[in-house]
């Protein structure tokens, strides 16, 4: 194939599961409608970002995946003729509970599922009380229009991981996401806290030779105002597409096969790797 259509979604959730579900398949059929053919959704799509606080009874919200709702989506992608990257909170067994992105072809298959590796423990992101870090390394997977990476949200700040996952031959890497400003931040941190986020992940597109798409979600939610702008990065870190910071949208944005073969044979970064010298790479710090 010598291009890919991504579909970048982002809506505001509401406490209602089955209503966020409800959007999550309405943008995924519009993006397909406008000619998308790899759709991913937002971080924890089906729910509100309850990570806002700690509270067990949340915990009612974790489902099994493969289950009902990746049932669901598997049907909608056969009959779109599209694969979708459905991110949800999956409930493993009870006390165990993982941050998930279910990965399903366009012929309807279940492909499999990455677990968030990466946790974060922050004001207004709570994430350690929910989620066991992810066990199931860093994937990709063949679907019918390439091979696609997966990582989730807090994944996108690690250089490792983003290496790791375009090593195994990704075209596209992509981070569903759910990040925004704490209200009382926005003001006098806003701008270079969005810039850092986008420019860290444009930095992946550029190191690894890939395109690199984020979907995140809109709203606020508590103290948390999500800033939405979604994108699509090329090999060379210019965002070929960006989503409002308030809408909710469905875009589809094309991206150029061909350029990854262009760039990597211009800058060749996988070959010159110094494997050799990244041992201290696994260490905590060096002292």
């Amino acid at each position: 194939m010598k291009t890919l259509t991504i579909g970048l979604t982002q809506f505001a959730a509401v406490e209602d599961p089955s209503v966020n579900l409800d959007s999550a398949e309405r943008l995924v059929r519009a993006a397909a409608a406008k000619g998308a053919q790899v759709v991913c959704l937002q971080e924890m799509c089906s729910t509100l970002y309850f990570c806002r606080r700690e509270d067990p009874a949340l915990f009612r919200y974790a489902e099994a995946i493969p289950g009902n709702t990746t049932e669901r989506f598997a049907s909608i992608a056969k009959e779109l003729g599209v694969v979708v990257v459905l991110p949800l909170f999956e409930k493993r067994a009870t006390g165990l509970y993982h941050n998930t992105a279910a990965v399903l072809d366009a012929d309807g298959t279940y492909l499999g599922k990455y677990r968030k590796m990466h946790i974060p423990e922050d004001p207004g992101f709570h994430e350690k009380f929910y989620f066991t870090p992810g066990d199931l390394g860093y994937r990709i997977w063949e679907t019918a229009f390439g091979k696609i990476g997966v990582l989730i949200c807090w994944d996108q700040w690690y250089p490792e991981a983003a290496r790791l996952t375009a090593m195994q031959g990704a075209n596209v890497l992509f981070y569903p996401t759910a990040i925004g400003w704490l209200a009382e931040e926005r003001e006098t941190l806003g701008p270079a806290q969005h810039n850092a986020w986008e420019t860290v992940q444009k930095g992946h597109a550029v190191a690894n030779g890939c395109f690199v798409a984020a979907a995140n979600r809109v709203g606020r939610e508590g103290d948390t105002v999500f800033w939405g702008q979604s994108f699509v990065s090329n090999p060379y870190g210019e965002v070929i597409a960006r989503t409002p910071v308030e809408e909710e949208r469905a875009e589809a944005v094309v991206c150029d096969l061909e350029q990854l073969e262009e760039f990597r044979n211009i800058w060749p970064f996988f070959r010159d790797r110094r494997i050799d010298s990244y041992e201290a790479v696994t260490k905590r710090w060096l002292d």
